[in-house]
């Protein structure tokens, strides 16, 4: 990092303590550095040399607020933030909803001050968005904020990139989109990765990236987020709609599909009783072009993912265990999922790396398909990084050098030609396994205790489609290695470990205890 942009930075940074001691936190904070930054870029998009003739009415603009000071200047701020809502397009998205949260007119003026002593457009988009990153990162980290829901962690992220490899001239989709994480990775991926030329820069700038986010505030982050990476433009059309994906199908599909869909079982509608009191009640989605009606929010998501991709797209989604094993319509689904598409692989993911406590979630890739009168699915692997071991958020993070291992072993230039790992690490070919063939299997197969020791040690695992249609509710819910600290107490995690996982298992009881409570309610 170069003196001038350690110097921005710690500028940027320099305002979130004292703010927070007035009570404006990261969010609050993030969301006033958003309305001001698209302002001062858009000042600068108009003068020269770029000379644009920007839709911003001049009583609102940059200059109207540089020139105000106290009482005034808190002011007329509140009433550009009410006006500016009212435009169409991204400038309008931009300001949805917006408030000032900033009372304090001399802080608002330092503020001000700040952002309209740089000239940001000449910053390069990794400067401007690792800023903005690191912000959102801190929101996310702010319990009280709620924003960890819509924040992944980076380096899961930038591992499920990695192995479905996006390619220029193609559309990428998130229908759950947050802040923009899976955009920005797959954006970084395509610039790292291809020789780019103008036709192909600008594809990616203005038609690559589809979203919906329907929280209006964690949008207009998104929006900026990925202004400042270079995807979009001050004026160009809103790419992540308002709208709730589930509602319907989408109006066209799409090359790729990289999502984690909120966490929560349950789609829930509030309603008035006739007393005049409001109530939650499941919400089910009866589209005709779902296998399953339920009101299990994952299950409603996977069906519609599946939908969004082209014949040839491909899906790389976050899910939670309940996915892969529950029984009605999850069994459905997951049979008409391994029937339609190649459902290819699963990684099981630890605890501890999400901000909602106690998740237990995986990935599940897959590619779409044609129809066929004979399942797609041949084979499933199992990349299992739950078992033996152990994350947090603040001592030992996920990074992508803990994931390196399974995108090794994914084989993205050639996922056909994938072998199988030893409890060494080291890799077998896949043809030795059918040397085991006089390894007898339970009905259910694949159970912890079900393979011999030395085939149980390794992470990375290929089961059959036939192995898996035999499990009890076709279930995906596969795990063969054992946890070491069941079977021997010297090896048990540190006690903070020890004590941050007792505080998810119990977090995480009490979210289906307040789900119980809630459908006894509506009774």
């Amino acid at each position: 990092m170069s003196n001038n942009t350690s110097s921005i930075v710690s500028k940027v940074w320099s305002f979130c303590n004292p703010l927070r001691d007035v009570g404006v936190g990261y969010g609050d904070y993030l969301e006033q550095l958003t309305y001001l930054l698209f302002l001062k870029m858009a000042d600068e998009y108009s003068k020269p040399p770029y000379n644009r003739q920007l839709k911003i009415p001049k009583l609102y603009n940059w200059e109207s607020l540089t020139s105000k000071k106290g009482a005034e200047l808190e002011l007329h701020y509140v009433t550009l933030l009410r006006e500016l809502c009212t435009q169409k397009g991204i400038l309008g998205q931009i300001f949805t909803k917006s408030q000032n949260k900033i009372q304090d007119p001399a802080m608002l003026a330092k503020v001000i001050d700040m952002i309209g002593s740089e000239n940001w457009l000449v910053m390069g988009a990794d400067v401007k968005g690792d800023i903005y990153e690191g912000l959102l990162e801190k929101n996310a980290e702010d319990v009280k904020s709620g924003a960890g829901q819509y924040f992944t962690p980076r380096a899961l992220i930038r591992a499920m990139v990695e192995c479905v490899q996006p390619q220029p001239m193609k559309t990428i989709a998130d229908p759950a989109c947050g802040t923009g994480g899976f955009f920005l990775a797959a954006y970084d991926y395509l610039v790292s990765n291809n020789k780019l030329d103008k036709e192909q820069n600008k594809y990616i700038k203005l038609q690559t990236f589809y979203g919906n986010e329907i929280v209006a505030g964690t949008r207009r982050l998104a929006l900026m987020n990925l202004f400042l990476h270079n995807i979009g433009d001050i004026d160009s059309d809103n790419f992540i709609s308002p709208a709730y994906a589930l509602i319907a199908a989408s109006p066209i599909t799409y090359d790729y599909v990289l999502a984690n869909p909120p966490f929560g079982k349950k789609s829930s509608q509030t309603f008035t009783n006739d007393e005049g009191e409001q109530e939650k009640d499941d919400l089910t989605y009866n589209r005709q072009d779902f296998w399953a009606t339920t009101s299990n929010k994952q299950l409603n998501f996977v069906q519609h993912i599946r939908t969004m991709l082209k014949t040839s797209g491909m899906a790389a989604v976050v899910v939670p265990d309940n996915v892969l094993f529950e029984g009605g319509a999850g069994e459905t689904v997951r049979k008409k999922l391994l029937e339609t598409t190649d459902l290819h692989t699963i990684l099981r993911l630890p605890t501890g790396i999400f901000y909602a406590q106690g998740v237990k979630a995986n990935v599940i890739f897959f590619d779409n398909k044609e129809a066929s009168k004979t399942p797609w699915t041949k084979e499933i692997w199992v990349y299992d990084y739950r078992t033996n071991i152990h994350h947090t958020l603040k001592k030992n993070p996920l990074k992508l050098e803990d994931l390196k291992d399974f995108i090794t072993c994914y084989n993205p230039t050639n996922r056909h030609k994938r072998k199988e790992t030893w409890s060494d690490g080291s890799l077998i070919e896949t043809e030795a396994r059918s040397l085991s063939a006089d390894i007898e299997r339970s009905r259910d197969g694949i159970e912890a205790g079900s393979l011999s020791e030395v085939e149980a040690e390794g992470r990375w695992r290929k089961f059959t489609y036939d192995e898996i249609i035999a499990r009890d509710k076709t279930s995906l819910d596969i795990t063969w290695l054992k946890d070491k600290s069941l079977a021997d107490l010297d090896n048990l995690p540190d006690p903070d470990i020890l004590a941050a996982e007792i505080i998810e298992n119990l977090e995480a009881g009490l979210e289906s205890f307040r789900e119980i409570m809630v459908k006894l309610n509506s009774k």
